[in-house]
């Protein structure tokens, strides 16, 4: 079964986890001024292999490969 995700939601998810996305960015990662938050991808995945995520009224695929990287598709 896969969950459907809007961007209000996962903003909304977001912003509960606020503290942790205005943490200091490693090297090389974005800063917090470039991005307005960061969402844990076990936050979207809720323990699930694949979401679809609904964005600007199309809907995308998220999927979690086996050695953990992460895979969007239309």
């Amino acid at each position: 079964m896969q969950a459907t995700l809007t961007a209000a939601s996962l903003l909304r998810s977001a912003a509960s986890d606020k503290a942790a996305s205005l943490a200091a960015p490693a090297e090389g990662a974005h800063s917090a001024e470039s991005v307005s938050a960061a969402v844990d991808s076990s936050a979207l995945l809720q323990g699930q292999k694949a979401v679809a995520i609904s964005h600007n009224g199309s809907v995308y695929r998220l999927q979690a490969t086996k050695l953990g990287k992460l895979i969007l598709t239309k």
